[in-house]
Order: C-alpha cells, then structure tokens, then sequence
C-alpha cells in the first residue's frame, strides 16, 4: 500500500508540473501574440518626421521620414532570401537636412552586388525605427577584414560609420539596385508548440502512471 501511496503521489505531481508548465506557455503565448499586434499596429502607422532623440522603448518601430543625402559609406549584414539565396543587408551612413548622421537598412543585394558602386546622392527616406536584437552570445565578432557583420550591431555599426545610434529601416526604394526590406512583426512565437508539448508529456506521465500502478496492483492482488 505504501508503495502505491509513493507512486501516485510522484505521478500526480509530475502531471501537475507539467501542466502548469503548459499553462505558463499559453500565457507566454498570449503576451507574445500582444507584442506581435502592437508592433504591427506601429509598422502600419503613419509616418512622422525623424524625432529629435527617438526612444528605443517608445518608438520601436515607428514610422517616420527623413530627407538628405547618402555618403556613400556602408557596410554589409550577412542575410539569404529564398528567392536569391546568400547576400548582404546594405547598412547605410545618411545625412539628413539638419546635420545629424543616421543609419539607414536600405534592404538586400545579392552576393555578387555587393562591389557595384553605390555612390552619394539626395533621398527621402520612408521607413521604421529599429533598434534589432540579432545579436547573441553565438554571433560571430564584426569579420573587419571582409567587413562583414553577423548581425545588426546597432552600436558597433554606428561606432564604424560614425553615426549616432539610430537606425531606419526603408520602407521603399532607395535605389542603387537594393531591394528593399520593410519592418515587420513576424516575431518568433513558438509558445503554442511549447505547451502542447508539455500537455502531452503530462498525458503520457499521467498513462505511465496508471499503468505502473495496475502492474503493482496486480502483483500484489
């Protein structure tokens, strides 16, 4: 009796874990889903002029336009598309009308693009704040021989082009053959696949517990 007393203690708490671990996903599920509709709601805003000193909490994503000039300094984020395979983000140094040196994700360009020439010249720049969280513990160091980043660096970019700290990233065509990339809210969420896994081992810790239990009822019968 005290064996099975043991047995159905363990079994019922390890369902309990578990489902509770399933529960805590569903509600990591429905914060995600909320962060996901709210950048959403930013990206397909109305854009506003550049602010003077854009907020990475409040203004993550906002639209805004800015008028100036390329310097013709840049640098290359490796990137892949489905349709054109391995390639660059083009990071871009822009001026704008008062002075101040941003940057500018002008959007993709094939491998074999990135030699031609993308000299200086006046743009609008319609697009979205960004501050991106690519890099991890994992990424790659900035490979300075080739400059080529592994993600967008956003300090250590703006340190190498001499920028400040803020990044738009264009909405439309910039030109010089660079596709554009525009913001989006299609954010990591696998918090579903997560607590249906932890739902489903608590059914299976729930079966192997009844069957452990009959075997030991059975033994002792």
């Amino acid at each position: 009796m005290r064996q099975i007393l043991f047995f159905l203690i363990v079994g019922v708490a390890g369902v309990a874990v578990l489902l509770s671990l399933g529960v805590w996903q569903l509600r990591r599920l429905e914060w995600k889903e909320a962060i996901i509709a709210e950048a959403a709601t930013m990206i397909a805003a109305d854009p506003v002029p550049l602010p003077a000193t854009p907020d990475p909490a409040t203004d993550r994503y906002r639209p805004v336009q800015t008028s100036g000039r390329f310097t013709g300094e840049e640098t290359f984020v490796l990137a892949s598309t489905r349709d054109q395979g391995p390639g660059f983000h083009v990071i871009a140094a822009f001026e704008t009308g008062d002075g101040r040196r941003i940057l500018i994700d002008r959007g993709f360009i094939p491998e074999a693009d990135r030699g031609q020439p993308r000299p200086p010249h006046a743009a609008s720049i319609t697009g979205n704040l960004n501050w991106p969280d690519d890099m991890t513990a994992s990424t790659p160091p900035h490979d300075a021989a080739r400059d080529i980043w592994f993600g967008r660096d956003l300090p250590g970019i703006a340190a190498a082009l001499r920028t400040d700290p803020v990044l738009i990233i264009a909405r439309s065509d910039t030109g010089d053959g660079v596709m554009p990339v525009p913001a989006s809210a299609a954010f990591r969420n696998d918090h579903l696949q997560y607590a249906l896994t932890w739902f489903g081992l608590a059914v299976v810790w729930a079966v192997m517990t009844v069957a452990f239990l009959w075997r030991i009822r059975t033994r002792t019968a």
